[in-house]
């Protein structure tokens, strides 16, 4: 048999978990301008120096 769980876990518990997983898809990563060091959205020119 495989082992169950000693405790139920609370509904704030799951939704923590819940969020963070759905945070890692949605908010995309900014990563440093190559020309000027502000962050920008990859694979996209950057707004401050245009390259």
């Amino acid at each position: 048999m495989a082992p169950l769980p000693k405790r139920k876990h609370s509904q704030a518990r799951k939704g923590k978990r819940v969020l963070q997983r759905k945070l890692e898809t949605v908010i995309p990563q900014l990563v440093p301008c190559k020309n000027c060091g502000k962050k920008k959205l990859p694979q996209h020119l950057c707004k401050a120096c245009g390259k």
